[in-house]
Order: structure tokens, then sequence, then C-alpha cells
């Protein structure tokens, strides 16, 4: 299992904006070595209660929250991750844990037993909450992203673009997952992560997209989206 605790600050940004700070983080900050031209694909099925808890604490700003999720990088991956987050005050655990292919796709499916399987108190915690509180599979979200990386309090900037999503397949390595938008395409999330404080050059440079800081989930976006196309 891993850990991260950081904070984590969300801005809406134009891709116009997105693609000038990017020129400018470039001179300052590593590339994630995963960016490639064009970033790299995010594929992540989210997790909720029968009535919908993480959602609705989502929108009503409840501090201390949850969510929780299964995340491949690759429809062909052998493996995916099984992560949770949990907002506490101005930081985000983040917690994580490599499953199977095999697992990952029993999961996906509702089926949480095979955590049982896996010697780790993080895998107990899981089977454990995502029965007792009726977790099921609630929709799949797809995006790219391109990161950038300082080594100085593990600072963190990503830019996240083409965010779709399925409420209809939850089959997370499906090679042909049909997705529909659930954001303006001429919009990003702009995500700055940080450990302790941000580095003021950076702080700086970030400014510059002239972006008020927004408490935006693609996890409610995606939900949103797909309420609105049931009705």
């Amino acid at each position: 299992m891993n850990e991260v605790n950081r904070q984590e600050k969300k801005y809406l940004i134009t891709l116009a904006d997105m693609q000038q700070l990017a020129g400018r983080l470039d001179q300052v900050m590593l590339q994630d070595p995963h960016n490639g031209a064009g970033g790299y694909l995010i594929r992540s099925l989210y997790f909720d209660t029968i009535d919908n808890r993480d959602y609705q604490e989502k929108l009503d700003g409840i501090e201390l929250r949850r969510k929780i999720r299964l995340r491949v990088y690759d429809p062909a991956a052998t493996f995916a991750m099984l992560e949770m987050k949990q907002k506490e005050g101005h930081y985000q655990k983040k917690r994580s844990l490599r499953v199977g292919r095999a697992d990952a796709i029993e999961i996906a499916a509702g089926e949480y037993r095979s955590l049982l399987g896996y010697d780790d108190p993080f895998a107990a915690e899981c089977y454990g909450l995502m029965r007792m509180r009726c977790y099921r599979p609630a929709t799949v979200v797809v995006y790219r992203r391109k990161a950038y990386i300082a080594r100085e309090n593990r600072i963190r900037i990503t830019f996240d673009h083409s965010i779709q999503a399925n409420e209809a397949c939850f089959d997370l390595f499906s090679p042909n997952l049909s997705l529909y938008p659930v954001l303006d395409p001429f919009l990003g999330i702009l995500e700055v992560k940080y450990n302790g404080f941000l580095l003021s050059y950076i702080k700086k440079l970030v400014s510059t997209a002239n972006r008020s800081e927004q408490s935006v989930s693609k996890y409610c976006l995606a939900r949103s989206a797909g309420l609105k196309f049931s009705l």
C-alpha cells in the first residue's frame, strides 16, 4: 500500500491558457516521464453507496469525505490501482494498492471478496467498508493528463482535459468503451498538489492563469452529466 498526504488546489482553465502555462512550466519543472506528446490516458471507475453518499457529501461540502476508485492507464494493463482519497481539512490523503487484472475485473463487477487475498491492511479495510456501506460501481471517467513535477515538497501540477464518462458500462478494461463529454471541450482542470507549502516561483507561474480556486470534481461532473442524460 502506498500513501500520500498533500494539499490540492483545483482550477477550471481554458485549453488556450493551459497551453500557455504548460509552456512556462516547461522552463522550470520536469515533465512526468509518462507524458508523451499528448500526455497520458487515465481511466477510473468510481464506486459509491446505494444512496450516493460520497457524491452528495462532495456537493454539500462535507469537510471529512472519501472517494473510492479503480484506476488504469491502459485498457490492456495487467493490473489496476485501487485507491481511496480522503479529504481531511486542507489535506488530501490518498492510499493505493496494486491489484491484478482478474481481481480488478471482479471488483469492477461489484464482487470484493478477492481483496481478502491481499496481505495488506488497506485491502481488508476497503473490503469491510465497501461491503458494510454497500458500495457499488457508479461511473467510469476517462481523460487525458499532462503532468509536471518538482522534487521540492513533492510538488505536482497536472492538466486534465477531454473529460468523458460512462454510467452504463463498468468494464474498466474495455477497448471500445462508449463515452460522453462531461465538461466543455474547450475547458480543462488544473490541479496543484504539494506538501507543506508551494514554492513562490511556481505559485507565481500558476497565478498567471488568472483563475479562482474551485472545488471541481471529475467524479461529480460525470455523475451530474449522467443524471442530465437520464432525464
